[in-house]
């Protein structure tokens, strides 16, 4: 059976796929599929992927179908500095007013939705778009880009609107990290699937671990090459970047769940984050 692997294309995620020895991959039988998060969201609801980096919202609403890959997510303890919403006026201001969503994604989107709702007790018009800059905010008062369309809107925007940072804010209020991608597999293929599972998820925190350890470096060259920006950019941005799981992210993981259901976004209460392992095949947190 092929192992279907949803890679995002987004900077973001990178240093967990940039050394990845896709050739030993590729003759266990496993194939990549680059998305952005939300078609990587609905292929993994429709079994058309098995494997990979998710929105943890789509994790939320799938919690008792997927169990996560341990150590390994896309978060950040405050600032993201890809997760944008941009306003013609500053946030306290946005009471009644409209905002336009980026498409891309499930978590960034929701979260925002909480921050306003909860902590600011706003309420908003929303409508959901494709990620255009210009056209999201020719009919509305904000907009909410994330990933590399917030990097490059920030690069050529910055100076004309408020830009708040959906990590920062989340962190202000709730003095936690966010937990923004997870790294998740369809339950069955548990059963199905162990020995191509444990391949790649070594592979997976080996690539991690060599970027964090040479310090992003042979990924900014290439990222630089490919998508442009400065070596100072990309070097702040990976560094307020974690790719762990540990206890202080699951339990902001775990708020932002638990406020989701309170105001109706999650359908089902998230009972638990379940967590593989290749030595008892998971435990729960």
């Amino acid at each position: 059976m092929t192992l279907i692997i949803g890679e995002i294309s987004y900077t973001n995620i990178l240093p967990t796929f940039y050394y990845l020895d896709r050739e030993k991959l590729n003759d266990l039988d496993c194939r990549f599929v680059p998305q952005i998060p939300a078609e990587l969201n609905r292929g993994m609801a429709i079994g058309a992927v098995d494997v990979g980096g998710i929105s943890s919202f789509a994790y939320g609403e799938n919690f008792d179908r997927y169990t996560l890959l341990p150590n390994l997510s896309v978060s950040a303890y405050s600032r993201v500095g890809s997760l944008f919403l941009f306003s013609k006026i500053p946030i306290e201001e946005l009471n009644g007013k409209s905002i336009a969503l980026t498409s891309s994604s499930a978590t960034t989107v929701h979260l925002l939705k909480i921050i306003l709702e909860r902590f600011y007790e706003f309420s908003v018009q929303y409508k959901v778009m494709k990620p255009d800059f210009e056209s999201m905010l020719e009919n509305h008062d904000a907009c909410l880009l994330i990933g590399d369309d917030a990097i490059k809107t920030v690069w050529n925007k910055s100076d004309q609107y408020y830009m708040y940072d959906i990590g920062q804010l989340w962190y202000d209020h709730t003095g936690l990290p966010m937990t923004f991608a997870v790294f998740a597999v369809r339950n069955e293929v548990l059963q199905t699937e162990p020995e191509k599972l444990s391949v790649l998820y070594q592979q997976l925190i080996n690539s991690k671990m060599k970027s964090i350890d040479l310090r992003f470096q042979p990924m900014i060259k290439d990222i630089k090459n490919n998508f442009g920006g400065t070596q100072a950019f990309w070097e702040q941005y990976f560094q307020g970047l974690s790719y762990d799981l540990n206890d202080q992210m699951l339990q902001g993981l775990n708020y932002y769940y638990q406020l989701a259901y309170e105001l109706g976004y999650l359908k089902k209460k998230v009972q638990t984050i379940s967590l593989w392992s290749a030595f008892d095949h998971c435990h729960s947190m």
